[in-house]
């Protein structure tokens, strides 16, 4: 019995474990002619294998470069195509960078230091102060998510001037809207008892509705109804 832990890697899971065997047995054949005769009959089995490669733009060249894939590039023999090498049919792509940027503040990000060093190069007074607004609207927010309570505007300007030396400040309250205001929350009926609110309004106005009818039916009944002696 032979198990897959015996075996060796498969390389192209696509053409199978016998193709490759073949591809092996490959290079262990000596004589050049016959290893060529028998090379072109595993092209062609290939192919066969996988009708797929047909629709692909010149796929016996896709075939003569799985087969030296295959071999390991081990394999000597003609081929009407370049035949390829480890470098050129897996070339080695490229480290991919990344960008290295340390903020001072990590729990602002590099992002804000960046509008905070455009705010401080601004020269138009209206658009400094508009950027020193924004930067401390969004401190104030981060604030709020991350510590999930409200923040006083002497903490935002304190640590705003630590970060600016004391260059920049924000002139509006940058306020966080965290909740709708009462009266919105009591007009749509969400919040603070809107769903209790809601199910009692129509509980009372389907009791109602019933007490209507009893008496219709009531007038009715009353209305034609004949005395009988």
């Amino acid at each position: 019995m032979e198990y897959n832990t015996t075996r060796n890697h498969l390389i192209m899971r696509e053409y199978g474990r016998h193709i490759q065997r073949m591809i092996e047995y490959l290079l262990t054949i000596e004589d050049r002619d016959v290893r060529e005769r028998n090379a072109q009959s595993v092209i062609e089995l290939m192919g066969f294998l996988n009708p797929h490669l047909k629709n692909v733009e010149d796929f016996r060249h896709k075939l003569w470069d799985h087969l030296f894939l295959i071999s390991d590039f081990k394999l000597e023999v003609s081929s009407p195509y370049p035949i390829p090498t480890r470098e050129t049919l897996r070339p080695k792509s490229e480290p991919l960078p990344y960008p290295k940027r340390y903020p001072k503040h990590a729990h602002l990000g590099k992002n804000l230091e960046l509008i905070i060093q455009k705010a401080l190069q601004e020269e138009n007074t209206d658009k400094k102060n508009g950027l020193a607004n924004a930067v401390a609207y969004y401190m104030k927010l981060a604030y709020a998510n991350w510590h999930k309570e409200t923040v006083h505007d002497d903490a935002i300007q304190g640590e705003l001037s630590s970060i600016t030396n004391g260059q920049l400040e924000f002139t509006n309250t940058p306020f966080v809207r965290s909740f709708r205001p009462v009266e919105n929350r009591e007009r749509s009926g969400s919040g603070y008892g809107g769903d209790y609110r809601n199910k009692r309004n129509q509980k009372f106005q389907r009791n109602n509705n019933n007490r209507n009818n009893d008496r219709n039916n009531n007038d009715r009944g009353g209305k034609f109804k004949k005395k009988r002696y």
